[in-house]
């Protein structure tokens, strides 16, 4: 039988902090609704004072998930009080405060931010800036429970701006070697690009083998090697064609040989610049970030694994064109 919310009268003298705690009885006959409730209290960033009692810090949002969550067990084979108290003294106060230092947590990213920063100027910038991203969300996952922020809360967003800062330069840089001369049409070129492939080198191998010139020779530099002063140089930096500020380089290929108005392309323009440095979300992403990852585990050579890769993009290409028609 769900259990109203009940109110304690605070004694004299209580802490400044109000508490909202959680008395529940959960389901023994009911593994999934007993581990549904443990993820939801987890999620909500409760601390565990023994089993069955738990305990936030008092705010309506707080308050209403806690109700929730009561009336959820009481229309199951458990039970719950809601009830809400202050400390009885100063050094209690500390202790409850003590349950959610998310210090250790931040500290945990802080070093992991750090860590990356050997591979600045070395690591693609691409690779970085997704594993950046992902700290980004842990951040505010964190931030989101930290019901009392310190010091060391502004020096993990410090730290995590700072490095998505300087990877956004190498990501984005703003001077690169002179492209072609307008007009001019490259045929039977070579094209070189850096290891590792992924999906903006990838899919502009792609659109130059079948848009651009399709009797491109391509190369794959290593990461310090310098391409053939008759190479023309795509997705790295200080190539003829590259990132821009907003675009990655599949996108800044498309207007530079009048592709632009094509739809198709510049729906897989937009899959390409999610898988690199996230943005909008696009739909399909996930499944041709699914079908990239097979063909990089299942080839060995970088030309193998363009191969698997154009036939992914060719087959995008079709669907959406055929839509668009």
């Amino acid at each position: 039988m769900l259990k109203p919310s009940l109110d304690t009268k605070p004694a004299a003298g209580a802490g400044v902090a109000d508490w909202l705690l959680l008395i529940a009885v959960l389901p023994t006959d009911d593994p999934a609704v007993r581990m549904r409730v443990l993820r939801m209290l987890e999620s909500l960033g409760a601390a565990v004072l023994r089993e069955g009692a738990f305990l936030l810090p008092d705010s309506p949002a707080n308050h209403q998930a806690l109700e929730h969550l009561a009336e959820h067990l009481g229309k199951t084979t458990g039970s719950a009080y809601v009830l809400k108290a202050s400390a009885i003294s100063q050094a209690q106060q500390e202790s409850f405060r003590a349950l959610f230092d998310r210090s250790a947590r931040y500290e945990k990213l802080i070093k992991i931010v750090e860590s990356l920063r050997i591979g600045f100027g070395v690591t693609d910038p691409g690779s970085i800036y997704r594993v950046l991203h992902k700290q980004r969300n842990e951040l505010e996952m964190i931030c989101a429970l930290d019901f009392f922020p310190t010091e060391i809360r502004k020096k993990a967003e410090k730290t995590l701006a700072d490095a998505e800062a300087t990877v956004r330069k190498l990501l984005f840089p703003t001077q690169r070697r002179a492209a072609l001369a307008p007009g001019d049409r490259p045929l039977g070129r070579t094209w070189a690009t850096r290891r590792p492939l992924w999906a903006d080198r990838l899919a502009s191998a792609w659109l130059i083998r079948r848009f651009i010139d399709p009797e491109a020779s391509l190369t794959w530099l290593d990461k310090t090697q310098a391409p053939s002063a008759q190479a023309i140089g795509f997705a790295f930096d200080g190539a003829h064609f590259g990132n821009s500020a907003t675009r990655v380089t599949f996108e800044e290929l498309l207007p530079r040989f009048d592709l632009e108005k094509d739809v198709a392309l510049a729906k897989i323009g937009s899959i390409v610049h999610y898988l690199e440095i996230e943005g909008t979300p696009v739909a399909e992403a996930a499944g041709v970030q699914t079908l990239l990852q097979g063909a990089v585990r299942r080839c060995g050579t970088e030309d193998e694994l363009l191969r698997e890769a154009e036939k992914t993009f060719d087959l995008l290409y079709e669907a959406y064109e055929e839509h668009a028609k």
